[in-house]
């Protein structure tokens, strides 16, 4: 009986916790100190791990996997080249009664496959556009915070000096689950290239019954699309990676506004891309800012410090309605690397 009413008042002062009034206030605000390399990151703490709690003291909570299954035969991103893992025979030791296996990786950009989390030192940008002619102009890049191509990426075979992913910490916050493949799609996998803007966020988070709630500060933002249902191992179709809907320009700076700590999109890019659009046969989403295709990447991770979460798995989540929940996301911690594949989890209570 006690426990029970331990946990019970736990329950009551997390929901409590969890209030918009009392989180915001006690979640970290920019400007953030010079030098900062955590972006929006900075306001994970005790209040965003406080949000989690009246989540985890659920009777009837579940944990959801928002990650794929990696397999050698799983979509492939043609940005980043082959991924294979190369098993070896079990091995055995003299004079031992021990046996034991171990695979190694070969190909190219493994944190850049399946889901996946994007460095704050992925996307840098320059002063105009680059005519392709000219000398490359990558020595005068810039990136989130005001850091220079110097101080990140001094040389060109240096790993990030400044903004890798071993900077991101461990990302333990509360969620939220929007569900654009039936408020945009209309019940369908949305279109290559179709847009989920500010007006649609705000217009889903009214129709969940979120409204009140709203984005609070260190939020992560799920956003159903139902790209990810195109997401089949073996990949026999090669289709998942070609195009894909997206976040609009405007939702992108709605989303910096609200201060979210990353957003996580069941899609190969976050950006919407165009039939035809990678191979040069197709020009980006309406309403992307010239010489800017991938304006959300530029507007999300070099101007607000958001990071990105790619691919995630977010069919479940979406079907038993969980619009809320605790999430826990943990990059690796590979020195320099410009992204890492990501296992995130939620942990909320179905509806259905």
């Amino acid at each position: 009986m006690k426990t029970r009413l331990a946990f019970g008042l736990l329950a009551v002062l997390a929901a409590a916790w969890t209030a918009p009034a009392w989180s915001q206030a006690k979640v970290p605000s920019p400007p953030w100190p010079a030098g900062d390399e955590r972006g929006m990151a900075n306001a994970i703490g005790p209040a965003t791990w406080a949000r989690c709690a009246a989540f985890l003291t659920q009777a009837r909570a579940k944990v959801y996997e928002l990650s794929h299954l990696r397999s050698n035969t799983m979509p492939l991103s043609a940005f980043s080249g082959p991924y294979a893992y190369k098993y070896n025979p079990t091995a055995t030791l003299p004079g031992t009664i021990h046996a034991f296996n171990g695979e190694y990786l070969t190909g190219g950009e493994p944190a850049a496959q399946g889901t996946q989390m994007d460095a704050l030192g992925h996307f840098a940008y320059l002063k105009g556009p680059w005519d392709g002619k000219s000398e490359n102009p990558a020595a005068q890049a810039a990136y989130y915070g005001g850091h220079t191509q110097q101080e990140v990426k001094p040389t060109a075979d240096s790993p990030l000096q400044k903004l890798g992913i071993e900077k991101a910490p461990p990302i333990i916050t509360s969620a939220v689950l929007l569900d654009a493949k039936t408020a945009v799609g209309k019940g369908q996998p949305m279109k290559p290239g179709q847009l989920v803007t500010a007006k649609d966020l705000q217009a889903m988070l009214k129709a969940q019954g979120l409204a009140s709630r709203g984005l609070q500060p260190g939020d992560v933002l799920y956003v159903y699309t139902g790209w990810g249902d195109f997401w089949k191992d073996p990949d026999t179709e090669k289709f998942y990676y070609t195009k894909a809907p997206g976040l609009s320009y405007d939702a992108a700076k709605y989303l910096g506004a609200r201060r979210v700590v990353a957003v996580g999109l069941d899609t190969p890019f976050i950006d919407p891309v165009n039939e035809g659009q990678l191979q040069g046969k197709a020009g980006p989403a309406e309403g992307t800012p010239p010489a800017t295709p991938f304006a959300v990447h530029h507007q999300l991770i070099t101007q607000s410090g958001i990071h990105h979460i790619e691919s995630a798995n977010l069919g479940e989540l979406a079907k038993d309605r969980v619009w809320t929940s605790c999430t826990m996301i943990l990059p690796l911690r590979e020195k320099g690397a410009a992204g890492s594949p990501v296992r995130p989890v939620a942990i909320g209570v179905p509806r259905r």
